[in-house]
């Protein structure tokens, strides 16, 4: 890993004699507003004004004005393209499009970009997933060989995408793989234009709690951690490395800030981007997708070469110096300034399948707000009451048996046991296996809430 020093970029800056008075230095930021695990380096401290806050202002920075500029993009390939083009200093994305945009770079003969911090993780890699229409007759990844599949090129998607079908044995002369954007992608779904389509966070969910597709392959099955990160071009750091710090410390204060009080803040995120409130409740809420840390963890490390090695095998990617590429300097001083204990939180990793489990089940009441349930048959005995009298339910949630992970409780698949217990399952093969194993039966939603339907 690269050690680059903060004193030594200083240093610099002040031999290039910042003066006094009259100076602008133009922070120019590539974000993702539509994927939610960038949210803590975009568009939260966007528009709560986070960067502003830290920005330094004294010494040799006394007098300095800043022209911040946020630019909006559907994925990550075309970050890394302007920042290329000395349009963009600082980029937000996702595991594979941060691995290609370290590469890209070194393929040149002076550019460079350096790591400084993560976003946000979910340890099994669940984020990306590949969905179906949802009354397609597709239930399992190795159908979709001889099928039409597109992704967002260049994306984290993608890059899962290839990993899938790798471990199934699958190459891509078997499958019509075409490059589309998330939006297109979603829409030929809703369409039935498409077979499958594999995106990033939170495309599965919009298109699962809009009722047009199906999870048919979650993220969380490639056994590979989803990490999203914040690259900075190294000519920029060198200049103004405490620029980049108090970046990263925006960054810190923004996942604070939606810990506090997810509904709040997933009610105001969903004004800022468009994402229904209850899909970003999927990853920020207690039990979600997504774990709000910008710690570089070794495990981290690991899991971006081994991504490189994917893309490698598709002779995707030039190679990458990790060495060279990734620096812990500045989230660490970012942690020092906010007195916070950086080695402590690098240590921590949460795991789904242990963190979630005993989680209660949710239901989002519209006009009551959010109810917690610690058992599926109270769970359920609760929407059938609240059917009764009429009342409108924005969401569900419960937890899939099989990973912790958090799922909306119309596409999850129940399991009715014998001796009358309910558990929960994101993919059809799970709960197929499970009923096998004890002897239940596999339903959906609306028929296991039939049952607790109050006696009139």
């Amino acid at each position: 890993m690269k050690m680059y020093s903060v004193a030594t970029g200083l240093a610099l800056a002040l031999s290039c004699s910042l003066p006094a008075t009259a100076k602008t230095i133009e922070i120019a930021i590539g974000h993702q507003s539509m994927c939610t695990d960038t949210y803590t380096a975009g568009i939260v401290v966007k528009e709560l004004g986070l960067l502003e806050k830290y920005l330094p202002k004294d010494g040799a920075y006394a007098g300095t004005e800043y022209d911040i500029s946020w630019s909006d993009y559907s994925s990550g390939g075309p970050i890394t393209n302007q920042m290329l083009a000395n349009k963009l200093n600082i980029g937000v994305m996702g595991d594979y499009p941060l691995i290609v945009n370290g590469a890209k770079f070194q393929e040149t003969e002076s550019l460079r970009t350096l790591y400084v911090a993560g976003t946000g993780y979910n340890l099994k890699g669940s984020g990306n997933a590949v969905v179906v229409p949802v009354d397609s007759d597709i239930f399992s990844f190795d159908q979709i060989k001889g099928k039409s599949v597109s992704t967002p090129v260049g994306s984290a998607a993608w890059g899962m995408l290839l990993k899938a079908m790798q471990d199934a044995g699958i190459s891509q002369q078997d499958v019509s793989l075409k490059n589309q954007s998330p939006a297109v992608g979603a829409a030929n779904i809703a369409a039935g234009k498409i077979d499958a389509h594999s995106d990033f966070c939170p495309w599965s969910e919009i298109m699962e709690f809009r009722g047009t597709g199906r999870k048919i392959y979650d993220g969380s099955q490639a056994g590979v951690p989803y990490l999203h990160g914040v690259v900075v071009r190294e000519d920029f750091a060198k200049e103004y490395p405490e620029v980049v710090t108090a970046f990263v410390k925006a960054v810190v204060t923004a996942g604070q800030w939606i810990r506090e009080n997810p509904a709040e803040a997933v009610a105001l995120m969903e004004k800022w981007t468009g994402v229904e409130k209850e899909v970003l409740y999927i990853y920020f809420s207690r039990g979600g997708h997504l774990t709000l840390d910008p710690t570089i963890k070794d495990q981290w490390i690991e899991a971006l070469k081994f991504d490189h090695k994917v893309l490698e095998r598709e002779k995707a990617i030039p190679p990458l110096d990790f060495n060279a590429w990734i620096t812990e300097d500045f989230v660490k001083s970012a942690y020092v300034e906010l007195g916070l204990d950086y080695a402590a939180e690098k240590a921590s990793v949460v795991d789904p399948s242990a963190a979630n489990a005993g989680l209660p089940a949710e239901i989002w009441h519209a006009r009551d707000g959010i109810s917690s349930y610690p058992t599926l048959p109270e769970f359920l005995k609760a929407i059938a009451e609240f059917e009764a009298t009429g009342a409108k339910l924005n969401a569900t949630y419960v937890y899939d048996r099989t990973t912790g992970l958090k799922l909306f409780g119309k596409t999850a698949f129940y399991v009715h046991g014998s001796d009358g217990a309910y558990e929960a399952f994101l993919r059809k093969p799970d709960a197929d296996a499970r009923a096998a194993e004890i002897g239940g039966e596999v339903i959906d939603l609306p028929t296991a809430v039939a049952a607790f339907v109050p006696a009139e």
